[in-house]
């Protein structure tokens, strides 16, 4: 009987020191600044993008090139994003920004999304000048949800597009700053596919 009893007792310390594991957070320290149509006060707006809600997602669809950028500046961290882009769509996510007025690709790292962009070893799943990705285009992200991965922690860059590692890089350029969300016109100037985020997150490292 007593034996049992230690039995029973020991499989109930086993069941609440699952169970207390389990209910712990596996988000703790992200900071959800997107989720489903929720956020857009997070951000500030810059360019002439037509940012809005729309059908659970924070949405672009017109403008040349318009930017959301977060209040808060980073250093080392890592960036989870859920996105929907058409095959068209230039768009993507600017980080360790060094003027938050003036996005861009020499004062920020940019992880594209642009399937067709005129120089593709910069396209879809790469940072625009510092790592490149097969040629042809491997990484496409048109038609679909996908999710980004961007980790940056010292000089030390990485990308994951839908689980896989699609740039890495060593570069010191760039030490911290805000990142943003970008949509652009497409290829010479033409109107560009729409750019949806139905999360971003961020945590600091």
């Amino acid at each position: 009987m007593k034996r049992l009893s230690a039995i029973r007792l020991l499989l109930s310390f086993v069941a609440v020191t699952i169970f207390g594991c389990a209910s712990q957070s596996p988000s703790s320290g992200w900071v959800t600044l997107i989720e489903g149509d929720k956020g857009l006060e997070n951000w500030n707006q810059i360019g002439d993008a037509n940012w809005r809600t729309e059908a659970g997602a924070i949405v672009a669809d017109k403008g040349t090139s318009g930017f959301l950028v977060s209040k808060n500046s980073y250093t080392d961290f890592v960036i989870y994003a859920e996105f929907w882009a058409a095959t068209d769509t230039n768009s993507g996510i600017f980080i360790r920004a060094a003027n938050p007025q003036k996005i861009g690709s020499d004062t920020s790292y940019e992880v594209n999304i642009w399937d067709l962009r005129p120089d593709p070893k910069y396209g879809t799943g790469a940072i625009v000048d510092v790592a490149a990705v097969p040629v042809p285009i491997t990484y496409k992200a048109g038609g679909q949800w996908n999710t980004y991965e961007i980790t940056a922690k010292g000089s030390e860059l990485s990308v994951k597009l839908n689980g896989i590692v699609t740039a890495r890089a060593q570069n010191s350029k760039l030490s911290s700053g805000p990142f943003a969300l970008q949509f652009a016109a497409g290829v010479k100037g033409a109107p560009g596919g729409p750019i949806k985020w139905r999360k971003v997150q961020i945590k600091p490292l």
